[in-house]
């Protein structure tokens, strides 16, 4: 990929099923789980990177990163005790393309990387994702009833710009009371 240039459609047709690379360590404070990647992530190397998803202005609107960071500093989110890995590790044009067993099976392979690496908490970018992968069907967005080997999980909403029941002001405010919950239970050691 040559930086600054957009992909064209060859470039997103040869990005399918690609992976990406996990953002994670021990010690976060929070791993935050993606559906999958998009053609455009895929495309790119880098989560979220896709013009139009809110994640990146999200996080830093919510109070996550001191500024907003771009797609390509994404290994820059360990400084901030974050992460970020995905269900299923394959770029797809849409979600939809994935299956139910891809899914359930992307929930088996998260609860290995928390077990491995014990994040505080997680929170999982998309009620419908979590409640397909972990079988948990009436799931609703937030603090979710049970953990995940041990960490609390939230379920926010997906910030990808095709996600068109959320104005970026409302995902803010979920990411942002979700931001000061952690900041309840995980008070900063600074």
């Amino acid at each position: 990929m040559a930086h600054g240039k957009k992909p064209s459609p060859k470039d997103l047709t040869v990005a399918y099923n690609r992976s990406i690379e996990d953002v994670i360590a021990p010690g976060l404070r929070v791993l935050f789980v993606g559906i999958n990647p998009g053609l455009y992530s895929g495309w790119t190397g880098c989560h979220f990177a896709r013009p139009g998803n809110r994640f990146w202005p999200v996080l830093y609107a919510a109070g996550f990163t001191p500024r907003l960071l771009r797609p390509s500093e994404q290994h820059l989110l360990l400084a901030y005790r974050c992460g970020i890995t995905n269900f299923v590790n394959r770029a797809t044009a849409t979600a939809a393309e994935l299956t139910a067993e891809e899914l359930i099976a992307g929930g088996e392979r998260l609860l290995q990387l928390i077990q491995r690496f014990r994040p505080q908490s997680v929170a999982v970018l998309g009620v419908t994702a979590y409640r397909t992968a972990l079988r948990r069907p009436k799931a609703q967005i937030g603090l979710q009833p049970e953990t995940l080997a041990g960490a609390p999980v939230w379920v926010l909403p997906n910030p990808s710009g095709l996600n068109a029941h959320y104005t970026f002001a409302a995902l803010t405010a979920l990411f942002q009371q979700f931001r000061l919950q952690l900041d309840e239970l995980y008070p900063s050691q600074e």
